[in-house]
């Protein structure tokens, strides 16, 4: 069987410098004083690898950023956060020759515990060689790693895993130990005309879902910004909500603009509901927990939306009503027919965000209650802070939200659906659901799943067990399959 070993950092990787996903562990695992402390740092950690004692360097790397952390929580941050950001990292050419063979391992000088999961599950690698944390007995990381050295260490690993015959390729830097053990070696750059691997299309499996609160991978100079901004982020967030909550809507589009905001409006608008009919039933997409206010603000009134995991204090600074489901179908329906006979409504059918672009399954409730559906494709784009959060604090929603500096809403108003796209023509409420669902991922140039919050919640917070890995994985590889645009 040919195996490949690679190193993870600068092969797979474009970057060769770790540091900044060791920032991320730092501010998710435990806040913004390790983030900023770890930053202090880095001059240290830079002149240590300019002095060539990049070993030292790493271990303080390490210390810091997880010294006193629990297990748990660096493998929690390593599974919804991590992956995004090395996602967006990977170097294609190198993937192409590393999935060409038939057994491949991963070396990386950072933690295992940060790495497995994406390399295995996303990489497809079979083995994950790197330095090992020093897990105290109550489950907390000490901040050490295993071995004198972590490149003798590492170098140890791959002889005992490969004690029989060498592996056939290495991959990595001139520097990397582990090479010597290889019958060939290929250093980066990696040439795109390497016809050898061309015929290996498979591509890594995308990430779909993701978490943490962070947009942009906090490289040194990117946390330094992130730091300085964060007091004026806070005052900015609370003059805007503020604003928001005592403004009447139409004034609402004008103070954005002058705060730093901006809504972007394709597609006609309805009209309100009038003489007594019963009100259009707005069927967004969901991308913050913001879509609903957003869409009130464009259309210059209060239309009330439901919502299932709203935190009270959203409700309490939300500018519009909201009506809280149940997720007990008979009582929703309830609910939603008693809002939509006051008038318009709006609702979400995905019952979750997803921040990549796909759109989770629509649940067909809606779809059962009315034939006045208006589709409404709505997306975002921030700067610094994400405004979702799966195992976070949820209340801090609409506050990173208006943290960032220039926040960007663009609504698209789609057609109202004719009758005979209605449950009124005859036509099952899972077929107008999965209609409705197509129109708005050809809008925005998102895909399709079949994934629901379920399998979010099971991915990013671990904390669903009803769902099996099997069938999750089963269903990335159809969207890996389809779906083309995520990796242009």
């Amino acid at each position: 069987m040919d195996a490949v070993v690679s190193e993870l950092e600068g092969t797979l990787l474009k970057d060769r410098d770790p540091f900044s996903y060791f920032m991320l562990v730092a501010f998710e695992a435990s806040g913004l004083l390790r983030f900023a402390l770890l930053l202090i740092f880095w001059p240290v950690i830079w002149l240590l690898e300019m002095l060539g004692m990049g070993e030292y360097g790493l271990k303080l790397v390490v210390f810091v950023a997880t010294a006193g952390v629990s297990e748990s929580e660096i493998e929690s941050v390593a599974r919804a956060v991590l992956p995004k950001f090395y996602m967006d990292d990977i170097d294609m050419e190198a993937w192409k020759v590393f999935s060409s063979y038939d057994k491949r391992v991963v070396v990386t000088k950072m933690p295992r515990i940060m790495v497995e999961r994406f390399v295995k599950e996303h990489l497809r690698a079979d083995e994950v060689i790197g330095s090992e944390l020093v897990i105290s007995r109550f489950g907390f990381a000490t901040g050490f790693v295993k071995g004198n050295t972590i490149d003798s260490y590492i170098s140890i690993r791959v002889a005992k895993l490969f004690i029989d015959e060498k592996p056939g390729l290495g991959l990595g830097t001139i520097t990397s130990s582990f090479l010597s053990l290889c019958k060939e070696q290929i250093h980066p750059p990696f040439m795109a005309n390497q016809n050898q691997y061309d015929h290996q299309l498979v591509r890594p499996l995308p990430v779909i879902f993701h978490d943490g609160r962070l947009v942009k991978r906090p490289t040194p100079s990117t946390a330094l910004l992130i730091i300085l901004w964060m007091p004026l982020g806070i005052i900015l967030a609370t003059i805007r909500i503020l604003v928001g909550v005592m403004l009447p809507m139409w004034a609402k589009p004008y103070l954005s603009r002058v705060l730093g905001g901006k809504v972007i409006v394709k597609g006609k608008p309805p009209p309100p509901a009038s003489g007594g009919n019963s009100g259009v039933l707005f069927v967004c997409t969901h991308r913050t927990l913001m879509d609903p206010v957003v869409l009130s603000t464009v259309l210059r009134r209060k239309i009330p939306a439901v919502t299932y995991s709203l935190s009270r204090l959203s409700e309490i600074l939300s500018p519009i009503p909201t009506v809280r489901l149940t997720r007990i179908r008979n009582v929703d329906a309830e609910k939603i027919k008693t809002e939509l006979a006051k008038g318009d409504l709006v609702v979400c059918p995905e019952g979750t965000t997803c921040r990549e672009p796909f759109l989770l399954r629509f649940s067909a409730l809606f779809a059962e209650l009315t034939d006045q559906i208006v589709p409404v494709a709505m997306n975002y784009r921030v700067g610094f802070f994400h405004a979702t959060t799966a195992r976070g604090c949820k209340a801090l929603d609409p506050i990173f939200f208006f943290m960032n500096p220039r926040p960007v809403y663009e609504v698209t108003f789609l057609n109202q659906l004719p009758v005979e796209a209605t449950c009124s023509s005859g036509k099952s409420p899972h077929d107008v659901a999965n209609y409705v669902q197509r129109i708005l991922a050809a809008t925005l140039g998102f895909e399709c799943t079949n994934f629901t919050r379920k399998d979010k919640y099971r991915v990013l917070a671990g904390n669903d067990g009803t769902v099996s890995y099997t069938s999750f994985v089963d269903q990335i590889k159809k969207v890996v399959s389809t779906f083309k645009p995520f990796f242009h």
